[in-house]
């Protein structure tokens, strides 16, 4: 347990931090669900609707550093390369 004030500040803030990155990652992870249900019912413009709104948001989090920005970079590569695939059947 933290004995200063303002390790008990930091404490505070990091407990904060923690909650809203985890659902931060957590939506991301929904939202690429979503894209990949979309590729695997056949549906190119939901998937790709999709995508948009999950590419938002995992910019917005390599943004506010909540993931790396390569990380970010390798979801949208691995998910626009599914839809890709998916129209070229």
């Amino acid at each position: 347990m933290p004995n200063t004030k303002s390790a008990k500040k930091r404490l505070k803030q990091d407990n904060r931090r923690r909650d809203t990155n985890r659902s931060t990652k957590r939506a991301i992870r929904t939202e690429c669900k979503k894209v990949l249900a979309a590729v695997s019912a056949g549906d190119v413009a939901q998937a790709e609707v999709e995508l948009r709104s999950a590419t938002k948001m995992v910019d917005q989090a390599a943004a506010k550093q909540v993931i790396h920005r390569n990380a970010s970079a390798r979801v949208k590569s691995r998910l626009s390369a599914r839809i890709k695939a998916l129209k070229g059947k």
